[in-house]
């Protein structure tokens, strides 16, 4: 059997809609959609936003209003959640607000579900207010949201109106095994959150394709994977790069959660101590920044190591010239 290669599977990307240091957040906010608009014409298959809160560094707290923003700049490219963060949430108010949009742009909208708040628990308690759900509810909400999605519901006391019968498909996501074993359960695709905590990748793959259960969205297992990519023309230039995103990482590890950095000549000059450098290469494991040889190299022995059916790329560049280059450059290596 000939080796899976970069050519046989699906790319896709996920923006976390970045603050950019000096940057208006209006002005970040237009670059996502400038940034869709470009996959859009790459042929990228769908871009997804996720929900974050309470940090200057990323703007995608309203997530489904951003949603609706670039779905109406675009045309063809799937948008969705990477994902809406169920706990945080009434099933019924996301089946509303998914199922609006999915109206509004038929057969283009994505609903991927995290059972993480997003978030500090500090916050996750004051977007949750009275509500008494935690994430160990989350496999009765995901059902539920399935539910009022489905044709089902009809006959419901409670129903999504919008979004009763839009049967949005939903996406399971995770950094462990959990969600692995309820998306086999229920019989959804997966996505393994590996760009940023890669230590139970393999094994939440396995326990997903050995457990799954065929149900009504899909009939066989299909995987997806976070992988932090920069291409640039040179492996110097990316390095160069990439330096923004790992400077993002520290921020996240020093919790100070600051707006996209611009790139530095030499990281050895921000690190504090060796354990921050550590850190911030393990979070990042799965990253592939070079030339395009160099990281078609790279994704190629992922991609027949993991044997996923779609990557989702991050690119963490603070010039949006290079950021749109990147993805150029990454697309080219299908032809």
């Amino acid at each position: 059997m000939a080796k899976r290669t970069i050519k046989d599977v699906k790319l896709s990307v996920l923006d976390l809609v970045p603050a950019l240091e000096g940057v208006k957040h209006k002005t970040a906010i237009e670059n996502s959609l400038s940034l869709a608009q470009h996959l859009d014409q790459l042929e990228y298959h769908r871009l997804w936003i996720s929900e974050h809160h309470n940090t200057d560094g990323l703007l995608s707290s309203a997530t489904v209003v951003i949603l609706g923003y670039l779905l109406q700049g675009t045309e063809n490219i799937r948008i969705g959640s990477g994902g809406i963060m169920l706990p945080n949430h009434a099933p019924l108010v996301v089946a509303e607000q998914m199922g609006t949009l999915e109206t509004i742009y038929p057969n283009r909208v994505d609903l991927g579900l995290g059972r993480a708040p997003g978030t500090d628990q500090i916050t996750a308690k004051a977007l949750r207010r009275e509500r008494t759900g935690s994430v160990h509810d989350f496999p009765k909400d995901v059902q539920e949201l399935e539910f009022f999605l489905s044709d089902y519901s009809a006959e419901s006391k409670v129903r999504a109106i919008p979004g009763e019968g839009t049967n949005v498909p939903i996406y399971l996501l995770g950094s462990s095994t959990f969600s692995a074993q309820l998306a086999a359960a229920l019989g959804l695709p997966y996505v393994f959150a590996s760009h940023f905590a890669p230590t139970y990748l393999f094994d939440a793959l396995d326990i997903y394709r050995k457990k799954f259960r065929p149900a009504e969205q899909i009939e066989k297992p299909y995987t997806m994977a976070g992988v932090n990519v920069v291409v640039a023309d040179t492996d110097e230039e990316a390095e160069y790069l990439a330096t923004s995103g790992k400077q993002f990482r520290l921020s996240i590890i020093r919790n100070e959660r600051r707006p996209l950095q611009p790139p530095v000549k030499d990281m050895e000059e921000v690190w504090r101590n060796p354990m921050e450098k550590a850190q911030v290469e393990k979070m990042g494991y799965y990253s592939f920044v070079g030339s395009p040889e160099t990281v078609k190299k790279g994704l190629n022995g992922f991609i027949e190591q993991t044997k996923v059916d779609e990557l989702i790329i991050s690119t963490y560049c603070y010039d949006q010239k290079a950021q749109h280059r990147s993805f150029e450059l990454l697309k080219e290596l299908q032809s």
